[in-house]
């Protein structure tokens, strides 16, 4: 229930709502009249907020099969069409140039000074303080090149290199590839980690629905209100309200890709035992999660056993 409220029933109601304001205040017909929109009266104050709810629980409904397809537009998958494409491109270029320049500040050296001890005091403390200073930006640097993918596979948008990040390589550190045995690794998880991961896929959706949402109010706005400059400040403010959705659909992502870290590391063994696989051996384990990769991403399997019902008896996968 929770989840429904706050991932489609809240971004609806506001982009209703939002809506009906403009309907109310005259803004597609002629001057906008903001004092309009407020009801009259206690009863049609009610009914407007029932028409409301009921709009915006089937916007939420009919909207619910499409909230993947929601969350990769905001990821940058827009090669399907020329235009997006050639954009994509653009902006893949951007993030490379990022990640280049995050990389040389990461690795580059500190400048070293063999006369310091040579120096006054206070100047030996300034160089100290230059130098921490130093050290906070390469750690900070290196944190975020953390949380990105390589450079080779990275996407047009942050919120796509946040989810590519766990995406690519949080199961790729066992010999799993982490596509495939998500679903199957993901029933596998304690009750506290499932929660943890819900809260975070929760708090992805809802702000990349919120996102959406600010986002279709600015075209109604630049539609209703285009023949009106004093009224231009709301589109500014849906603009900040929509990047401050999408900055909390990067956090969230972030934090997301970061329990899928947790979930392998945590649960690779009860994937192998669901599977009814052996345990590895040790120093075997990157050979046999190879193996249950081949299986589930049905390709020819390398050679291993696979024991049904507890059994003793082998056979080749």
């Amino acid at each position: 229930m929770r989840r429904t409220l706050a991932v489609h029933f809240a971004p609806s109601a506001l982009f209703v709502a939002y809506i009906w304001m403009l309907i109310r205040a005259g803004a597609f017909s002629g001057r906008v009249r903001w004092h309009h929109a407020l009801p009259g009266t206690l009863a049609s104050a009610a009914a407007t907020l029932l028409a409301i709810s009921a709009c915006a629980a089937l916007l939420g409904l009919l909207l619910h099969p499409f909230q993947v397809r929601a969350v990769r537009v905001l990821e940058g998958y827009w090669d399907r069409w020329a235009p997006t494409s050639r954009l994509a491109g653009v902006l893949v270029e951007y993030q490379r140039r990022k990640w280049v320049a995050m990389r040389d500040v990461g690795t580059r050296p500190l400048p070293s000074d063999s006369s310091t001890a040579q120096k006054p005091l206070r100047e030996q403390i300034r160089d100290h303080e230059k130098e921490q200073h130093q050290l906070r930006i390469r750690g900070l640097a290196m944190r975020r090149l953390a949380a990105l993918p390589p450079q080779d596979v990275l996407l047009p948008t942050a919120l796509g290199n946040a989810l590519r990040a766990g995406e690519l390589s949080a199961g790729e550190r066992y010999g799993l590839t982490t596509l495939t045995s998500w679903p199957r690794i993901l029933p596998q998880v304690s009750a506290p980690l499932g929660a943890a991961l819900s809260s975070a896929r929760d708090s992805l959706d809802s702000s990349v629905n919120l996102c959406h949402s600010f986002l279709a109010s600015v075209a109604l706005s630049a539609v209703a209100l285009y023949d009106e400059p004093g009224q231009w400040w709301l589109v500014l403010l849906l603009l900040a309200l929509a990047a401050l959705a999408y900055k909390g659909a990067v956090t969230a992502a972030q934090a997301y890709a970061g329990l899928m870290y947790v979930v392998y590391d945590l649960h690779r063994f009860d994937l192998v035992e669901a599977l009814r696989h052996p345990m590895p051996e040790r120093g075997d384990e990157w050979g046999a999660f190879q193996r249950i990769t081949d299986l589930l991403a049905r390709r020819p399997a390398r050679s291993g056993p696979y024991e049904a019902d507890g059994s003793a008896d082998a056979q080749e996968m």
